[in-house]
């Protein structure tokens, strides 16, 4: 038979296994780069974020309360911590925050704000008070008028409490006000710990402090004031309103009367007076997440800051309006008006794109397995073909070993088609259409060895393969 040779050359698979399975690595890859993506935003945004605030003078109430929440931070594991950063006063801590030299700053709302500063919260609420102490007695002297308005506050000596340059401002902010010259006053500094013994000793005719309105220091100077029976002279500012539409960093006050303590109540009766705020500020370029998270931990363990430094009980949210004095930091506005977004807020989009960039490799992915299953299910039609064509060999086939060597070329396409399933280059269907053709070739070459052989056959069997090799 002159086809029988063709028929039994060796079949030569060209599987593309290997292809397939760097395919399949780059999109598992692919996959795994975009869950780790995630993953890593997620880290990055919950860990830890350690903010630098700069404060001061040093043993100041502000550095104390700034100290007292760094630890409550640090005990409640909450994603913001702080490192303070001690200044010499809110000025030079406005000049940190201005050179970026840290995130944070406490400072005085009534001196120049940095224009990269935007509030965070309100840390407390300072009142100006100005008092005259009573005359001394049995000193041989003559005492001068007494001074019951600012405006006779010309040529007097006034003492001011505190090293800082901008109580001195205040008060020139004050004198101007009522058409008293500066230049004509004679300002003196007292620092805290001379003040008492500076008004026991008639150092000044009156005196400048700025605080709370339950300041110790400034308690304790115009306890210092009332001696010898006599009770201090309270000046009010009743132009607060008009310094304050003069200057908007300032506020009209009042100060409740028996503010200062002391029989008989010191002040006697309500006070008018001027404020300004010490603000957080935090800069500008800070991201807004960061700042929302700093001023929700804040409000959140203010209560229990407040058992040990009663002046957290001042921290207020800050102004939100667009004219405020320090317009503030968008993380602060979200937290104040409840529109505070979460990691699912603030990542959605990317989240949304991530799944659509996994949805579309996957797509990707499986275009290319088609396209190379394509090739494969190709040569598994060819050769299915060629098993039916030497199905039809086989029958008509002299020679023993030509038949082994059609077993041996069914096997292997066999193993080939076995791999082919494995891949899904093959449908189940398929598979059973093969393993028909497959079952007759066997029965094919059984039937055509037990032929040439001689051996009994079953006589059925016999007579339907002489049948079908006589229709041939």
């Amino acid at each position: 038979m002159t086809d029988g040779p063709d028929l039994m050359e060796p079949s030569v698979s060209s599987s593309p296994r290997p292809a397939q399975r760097r395919v399949m690595f780059v999109i598992l890859a692919g996959i795994l780069a975009v869950i780790g993506a995630l993953a890593g935003a997620y880290y990055f945004e919950m860990r830890p974020v350690v903010l630098r605030i700069a404060v001061g003078p040093a043993n100041s109430d502000d550095l104390k309360v700034v100290q007292a929440l760094t630890q409550g931070f640090a005990q409640t594991h909450s994603h913001i911590r702080l490192r303070p950063v001690p200044t010499d006063g809110a000025a030079a801590s406005a000049q940190a925050l201005a050179d970026r030299k840290v995130d944070l700053a406490i400072i005085r709302g009534d001196l120049t704000v940095p224009d990269n500063a935007q509030a965070v919260a309100t840390l407390r609420k300072n009142v100006a008070v100005l008092w005259v102490p009573p005359a001394a007695k049995g000193k041989g002297k003559k005492a001068g008028p007494k001074i019951t308005k600012i405006a006779q506050l010309s040529g007097r000596r006034i003492g001011v409490i505190g090293r800082t340059p901008a109580n001195i401002n205040l008060l020139k902010v004050i004198l101007q006000q009522y058409g008293v010259d500066p230049a004509k006053v004679d300002i003196v500094q007292f620092p805290v710990s001379e003040v008492t013994e500076a008004i026991r000793g008639q150092k000044a005719d009156a005196y400048l402090a700025a605080g709370p309105v339950n300041s110790r220091i400034t308690a304790d100077a115009i306890a210092a004031s009332a001696h010898d029976g006599g009770a201090p002279t309270f000046l009010a500012i009743d132009s607060a309103e008009a310094i304050a539409q003069n200057h908007p960093n300032y506020e009209a006050s009042e100060i409740p009367a028996g503010a200062f303590g002391g029989s008989p109540d010191r002040p006697d009766d309500e006070v008018k007076t001027i404020s300004f705020a010490h603000h957080i500020v935090a800069r500008k370029d800070l991201p807004e997440s960061t700042v929302a998270a700093f001023t929700r931990q804040l409000f959140a363990i203010r209560q229990s800051v407040m058992a040990e430094f009663p002046l957290a009980a001042k921290i207020e949210t800050p102004d939100t309006d667009k004219d405020a004095a320090i317009p503030v930091h968008p993380g602060a506005a979200a937290f104040v008006d409840g529109e505070e977004k979460t990691f699912l807020d603030r990542y959605s989009d990317y989240i949304w794109w991530g799944l659509m960039g996994l949805s579309a490799m996957g797509s990707a992915g499986a275009w290319f397995a088609g396209y190379l299953k394509k090739d494969e299910r190709n040569t598994n039609s060819s050769q299915r073909e060629h098993l039916l064509d030497m199905l039809t060999a086989a029958r008509r086939c002299d020679s023993i070993e030509d038949l082994d060597r059609m077993q041996a070329e069914a096997d292997a396409i066999l193993r080939d088609t076995l791999l082919c399933f494995e891949h899904g280059a093959i449908a189940e269907g398929a598979l059973t259409a093969f393993n028909i053709a497959l079952e007759q070739f066997h029965h094919a070459v059984a039937d055509r060895k037990a032929l040439l052989i001689g051996t009994p056959q079953n006589p059925q069997r016999a007579g339907a393969q002489f049948r079908v090799t006589g229709a041939l």
